[in-house]
């Protein structure tokens, strides 16, 4: 699986769109406001005052959530910069993301954002950000030497670059048989596959930031993962796609998938713990950690979304199984699909959300939330 060319979230406004379902990580994006705001603060004091500001949100994704992170910083700069006595700073705002990407949904929403922006924030007068789109991996160099200042980034870095060479279906061995991800019954090579992908990928992560952002620079980066020295295999960090597996093995059983199918599919994703992330960070050796937190979020974003509230009546209200298989959906569907095709789709998340319901009857299942705030040395 070619994961540049398959892992974007579902496009549009429609009932599978990622628009329409990002509740969760909207959540996600709210516990981090304060650490980008005592990033920025920092930033702003203790290094010479910008006149030209360099910020880059790397896996931006579209939706309403994408310009509602780019709004929260600029907010910030703008207050810090009031409280300073001193002018905003140019901003020059870098959108990334896969090719994939709905890029064309952000342009067109932009005009309306500028407009907003002026109106509630900045006043008329403030026309110095300067808004674009990078296509590309993060895993590799995205921007110039040394010219950003702030690198965000949430619900993205899980995310691998490609699927663990060993568990890759062409090896000819089928080691995580009946299975899509980490689960209590995969082999141990399997969890050291998926680790030594994540170290890989990460520090590359972390190499090529360091060449493209400023001595002093901060990043403030938000991971699905899991507690301290917490077994990659534990229920709390991978039940979510142990569930997914299920649906796919009860097609199975009835004939409308191969098993074959499923043994060669492997998501590229990794849940870190907090050791993981800090230990990288000080191979690589070009940032300091400011601060690390864990937080818990709702599997089904604790309720209703207000777009979801607009698209549904009152007899069909969605229960917390078919919240989170909607959440999942718009996010993994185009890679299920490349793989198992179409026509299965709406089948599969019908089961995935009657399973997440049975789940959700014995506990109140939630994701561990990782947020990392880093400094360039």
């Amino acid at each position: 699986m070619e994961v540049m060319q398959v892992l974007h979230m579902n496009k549009g406004e429609g009932e599978t769109s990622y628009a329409q379902n990002s509740t969760v990580q909207r959540n996600i994006m709210t516990l981090a406001n304060s650490f980008i705001e005592e990033a920025l603060a920092v930033l702003l004091c203790n290094n010479n005052y910008p006149e030209s500001m360099g910020i880059a949100d790397l896996g931006c994704s579209s939706g309403p959530n994408t310009l509602m992170l780019v709004s929260e910083v600029i907010g910030a700069i703008y207050a810090i910069s009031r409280q300073m006595e001193r002018p905003m700073p140019e901003l020059r705002v870098s959108l990334n993301d896969l090719p994939g990407n709905d890029f064309n949904d952000i342009f067109v929403s932009l005009p309306a954002f500028y407009n907003k922006l002026k109106e509630e924030k900045l006043g008329s007068g403030f026309d110095q950000c300067f808004i674009s789109g990078v296509p590309g991996s993060f895993y590799g160099r995205l921007f110039p030497r040394r010219s950003l200042h702030f690198v965000h980034s949430s619900s993205s870095l899980h995310w691998l670059s490609q699927v663990p060479p060993a568990l890759d279906s062409k090896a000819g061995v089928t080691l995580n048989k009946g299975k899509i991800y980490i689960s209590k019954t995969s082999p141990l090579s399997v969890l050291e596959a998926y680790l030594v992908q994540f170290q890989k990928d990460f520090s590359l992560f972390l190499r090529s930031r360091s060449e493209e952002m400023v001595s002093g620079g901060r990043m403030v980066l938000s991971f699905m993962g899991r507690r301290i020295s917490e077994d990659p295999s534990n229920e709390r960090s991978c039940h979510q796609w142990e569930l997914l597996s299920h649906a796919l093995m009860s097609m199975v059983s009835e004939g409308f998938v191969q098993e074959e199918k499923v043994d060669s599919f492997n998501a590229p994703y990794y849940a870190p713990c907090p050791e993981e992330l800090e230990s990288e960070i000080m191979k690589e050796g070009s940032f300091t950690v400011d601060c690390l937190k864990a937080f818990e979020v709702d599997w089904d974003g604790g309720s209703s979304s207000s777009h979801e509230a607009e698209n549904c009546t009152k007899s069909e209200t969605l229960t917390s199984g078919q919240r989170v298989a909607k959440t999942i959906r718009a996010v993994v569907e185009s890679m299920l699909e490349s793989h198992f095709g179409k026509e299965i789709m709406d089948e599969l998340f019908r089961r995935y959300a009657l399973l997440v319901d049975d789940y959700f009857s014995k506990t109140r299942p939630k994701y561990v939330n990782l947020v990392i705030s880093i400094t360039k040395k």
